[in-house]
């Protein structure tokens, strides 16, 4: 089934938005909701990481969009569908050299005080640079 234009624009919001954490930092599936003017939609925000494309051909795709760096408002990788999602998630934002730990009930945990990305606005539309004016 085809996007609506408005589910397309949303889409391309989301992705373009994730493109912008930069390497190494972790964001809230909440913070790119905001940042997209949808503070009401963070689960929206899961749902278009879950559809990205795994073609590269695809103008925003599993390769060009850091979905590993978006996490749950807590610091925790969320469940996925499949066992080893959260697992895969770790180890790459590991490669990037974040420090991912075990909490006491197994979840996987982001500090947030030292790999958090929380600007006000998007670089992009502020013109600053990656680190931007964060919170």
């Amino acid at each position: 089934m085809a996007r609506s234009d408005e589910a397309a624009a949303f889409f391309a919001a989301v992705y373009s938005a994730v493109q912008e954490i930069p390497y190494g930092k972790v964001t809230s599936y909440g913070h790119i909701a905001k940042l997209v003017g949808t503070p009401q939609r963070p689960r929206q925000v899961g749902l278009c990481l879950k559809h990205l494309s795994q073609d590269t051909d695809s103008h925003f795709n599993h390769d060009n969009v850091p979905w590993q760096r978006v996490i749950n408002s807590k610091g925790i990788i969320s469940p996925r569908s499949q066992p080893s999602g959260a697992q895969n998630q770790a180890a790459t934002l590991q490669a990037e050299g974040v420090v991912v730990s075990t909490g006491s009930l197994g979840e996987l945990m982001v500090d947030f005080s030292v790999y958090g990305w929380f600007p006000r606005t998007l670089p992009s539309e502020t013109g600053q640079s990656e680190e931007g004016d964060e919170d």
